[in-house]
């Protein structure tokens, strides 16, 4: 029994070990709109938050996970939900939170996901993850990254 464990594990995914489960893009939207509503974590970059992000959602991203875990000291007993562009970085920074003692659920298809369903998006933050160029008759644009 023992030795069949490795080739067990071997088949699970990696996302397994990072959270406590999934969450559906509909099933965040109703928890969303109730009264226990979960943290929505953004682990992406200030960059790709800023070009439109989950509704309510808070930017930390998945590098600076465990530097900056007492700002979410509070959220312990409540659910967490976390997402990225694809899920790579989600999966680093469910593991770091679950380690933390953090109930994790992943948002199922990430950012891509949320977007192809056609799911609302804060619309982009004007200045906050943007280029500005300066043009020659001095005016100055932005574009957002």
């Amino acid at each position: 029994m023992l030795k069949a464990l490795p080739l067990v594990l071997l088949f699970l995914p990696l996302s397994a070990f990072a959270a406590d489960g999934e969450i559906s893009a509909q099933e965040l939207l109703s928890r969303l709109a109730g009264k226990n509503r979960p943290l929505v974590l953004d682990v992406r970059t200030p960059g790709e938050y800023a070009s439109g992000h989950v509704p309510g959602a808070i930017n930390i991203p998945h590098d600076q996970i465990q530097s900056r875990l007492s700002e979410l000291e509070g959220q312990r007993d409540e659910d967490v939900v976390v997402y990225c562009r694809s899920g790579r970085r989600a999966g680093i920074a469910s593991e770091a939170l679950t380690e933390a003692g953090f109930r994790v659920l992943h948002l199922e298809g990430d950012m891509m996901g949320w977007a192809a369903e056609g799911h609302p998006q804060a619309p982009p933050m004007p200045g906050q993850g943007a280029d500005k160029k300066r043009s020659r008759d001095g005016s100055v644009s932005e574009t957002l990254r």
